[in-house]
Parts: C-alpha cells; sequence; structure tokens
C-alpha cells in the first residue's frame, strides 16, 4: 500500500493551560504590614455605614496564668494580667479635636451637634472578653472626619506587646476584613499608635503605623500634632 506523504496530518490539539497558582491571598481579609501599608475604603468597598475597630489581646501570657478551681479569684488578684485599652485622637473637619477612651469616661465625639461620629462601646479590664474592645465609626458622617489615629495604651501591667499580641481588625461593612498586628515591640512604652484614618477626596483611607510612644497620651499628641491640653484622668 503506498503511503501519501503530502497528505496533512491535523496538528495536535494545545494542552489546557492551568491557571496560575494562587498566591498568600485571602478575599476576606487584608493585612497592611510595612510593604503594604494603606488600604483605601470607597462607598462601594465598605466606606459608607458603621466601620468596627477591634482590639484584641491575650491578657494572660505564658507563665502568668491563674490556679484553676477554689484558687482561681486569690492568684488572679495577686497576679494582675495585661489590660489594654482602645482609643483615638481625632480631628474633624470643622476644626473640633479631642480623644475617645476609656480613661476620663470620654466614650464619644461628635461634629456639628449631631450623633456620634466616634463612639467606644466599653473598656475590657480582663482581656478576658472574646469580643475585646470596639470602636465604630459612623461613615455616613464621613465628611464630618479629617483624622482618627488609632491607639492601644497599656494601663495595666508591665508593657510586654510582645506576649500580649494585641491585633486591631476594621471589620468595614462591605469588603474584606483589614487587619493591623502589633508584631512589633517596645518593652519600655505604654502606648501605640496603630492605624491612621484620613477622609482623603471623600475616601477612607487606612494606613498601617505600629508606632511605639515612650510616654503618656500627650506625647502621642506631640508626636501627630493634634494640639490638644492634657489634664491627669482615671476610669
Amino acid at each position: 500500500m503506498a503511503i501519501d506523504y503530502n497528505k496533512r496530518q491535523p496538528a495536535p490539539e494545545p494542552a489546557p493551560q492551568q491557571p496560575p497558582a494562587a498566591g498568600n491571598v485571602s478575599l476576606s481579609k487584608v493585612t497592611l504590614t510595612k510593604s503594604a501599608p494603606t488600604v483605601s475604603l470607597t462607598k462601594g468597598a465598605g466606606g459608607s455605614g458603621t466601620l468596627r475597630v477591634n482590639l484584641n489581646w491575650n491578657s494572660r501570657p505564658a507563665g502568668q496564668q491563674p490556679a484553676k478551681g477554689f484558687l482561681k479569684r486569690l492568684t488572679a488578684a495577686a497576679t494582675p494580667g495585661i489590660d489594654l485599652d482602645l482609643g483615638c485622637l481625632y480631628e474633624f473637619s470643622d476644626g473640633s479635636k479631642g480623644v475617645v477612651q476609656a480613661l476620663g469616661n470620654s466614650f464619644q465625639a461628635s461634629a456639628y451637634g449631631q450623633s456620634p461620629v466616634i463612639r467606644l462601646d466599653g473598656d475590657d479590664r480582663s482581656g478576658t472578653n472574646a469580643g475585646g474592645e470596639n470602636m465604630f465609626v459612623d461613615l455616613s458622617q464621613l465628611e464630618a472626619i479629617r483624622r482618627i489615629l488609632v491607639f492601644a495604651l497599656i494601663y495595666q501591667g508591665t508593657p510586654n506587646w510582645a506576649e500580649a499580641a494585641g491585633v486591631v481588625t476594621l471589620f468595614p461593612t462591605a469588603g474584606p476584613e483589614i487587619e493591623v498586628r502589633l508584631d512589633e515591640t517596645d518593652p519600655s512604652a505604654p502606648i501605640c499608635a496603630i492605624a491612621l484614618l484620613e477622609n482623603v477626596g471623600g475616601q477612607l483611607q487606612v494606613r498601617r503605623e505600629v508606632r511605639y510612644i515612650h510616654g503618656a497620651q500627650d506625647v502621642l499628641d506631640q508626636a501627630y500634632g493634634f494640639g490638644l491640653n492634657w489634664r491627669p484622668g482615671r476610669k
């Protein structure tokens, strides 16, 4: 049988291309880092409604766990844990400035005499509350906001940021959560500036800070230029 070498054979079909491997990406969470410190919230991506800012931490580092049973209350009193407080310095577009924190019972701030723009839900002194401490920012009043500096203060206990393992998570009404981990430490600093929220062209920009402050709230104020008048306060 003769073979016709001029007859063209059908070309083999190309192998199906495999989709590229996914990197370390989460559709439910964005972690701000030194190399990627900012994210913007537009109206369609969590830039409206109420933004919840949550602080959680480990109040009982290793070696400080109280005994169980009937000795628990006695040992807990003898070995107090780490008490972190969530707070913020704020500046509104009308020029008003202030602080929202448990110290001094300054739990909310309003602009233009309207409902609160910023509200702190309470003070978790034990650190055992699974919900941590929460601050709420009303983004329906975004035009009233110029900037908000979120900070954490070690109110009680040795400044042990490493073992406290604090993390602040922002929960927009839509889109992924925004996480800022206190993954750098300074054992001589009682305050950490965590994140700066700014109104940039009608969008809320969130920028990671994680900057440790040697001093009280007045020193934090000086570092960021809010220009407030400070006096001693207590819970």
